[in-house]
């Protein structure tokens, strides 16, 4: 369904526009407008209908969108129609809080199957629903299972490594805690989360 001419930033604006739809779902509405999703981002509704337009007509003048048709196609779009698996890198008190709430992730498609660290004390140990596994084990066990997606919480001194060995493993698509920007092979989507440099941003502002 997707387009390679589709521009990166319009996709990054799709899981935006699906949680809002999800919001709007659970208020009790049924139908919404561009002009309504583009109050609730921030973005005009012109901008809102163009991105859309990249995947088809899914809306009708005058009626506007039906939130659960939208919802649905734009999470086939987005690919998060079913179960996706995912696997954690790193035990520490970040791996603990992303496990511990491993809820957010399975609500919209994502099961946390697996944790690793290379930490003896921590090997063995149950965090939530999951025993720790040795990282030794992390390559065997990604490809037998099929995982595609990881997401790395370890210091930055060891994201790249970790980062290498997740790709030759089979890894396409990680999410980075790790204060550092990885070099990976082209087809291997990353996106990092490093709260300091939207503080950064933001500070340039105050």
């Amino acid at each position: 369904m997707r387009s390679k001419a589709v521009p990166d930033i319009v996709i990054s604006r799709l899981p935006l526009y699906l949680r809002t739809l999800s919001h709007l779902a659970a208020e009790g509405k049924t139908i919404t407008s561009s002009q309504e999703l583009g109050q609730r981002l921030g973005l005009s509704s012109a901008q809102i209908r163009k991105d859309l337009s990249h995947f088809g007509e899914f809306g009708k003048q005058g009626t506007g969108y039906d939130i659960e048709f939208l919802q649905q196609q734009l999470k086939k779009i987005l690919k998060v129609d079913r179960r996706r698996d995912v696997c954690l890198i790193g035990a520490g008190d970040l791996g603990h809080a992303i496990v511990l709430h491993h809820e957010m992730l399975e609500e919209r498609g994502f099961h946390l199957v697996a944790v690793f660290d290379h930490n003896p004390r921590k090997i063995g140990k149950t965090i939530g629903h999951l025993e720790v596994i040795d990282s030794e084990a992390m390559p065997t066990i990604i490809r037998d299972q099929g995982i595609q997606i990881a997401i790395i919480a370890v210091p930055a001194r060891s994201a790249q490594s970790v980062a290498d060995t997740l790709v030759e493993a089979g890894i396409r698509a990680i999410l980075s805690y790790a204060p550092i920007t990885l070099n990976v092979p082209e087809g291997v989507q990353v996106q990092y989360i490093d709260p300091v440099i939207h503080l950064q941003h933001m500070t340039y502002y105050l």
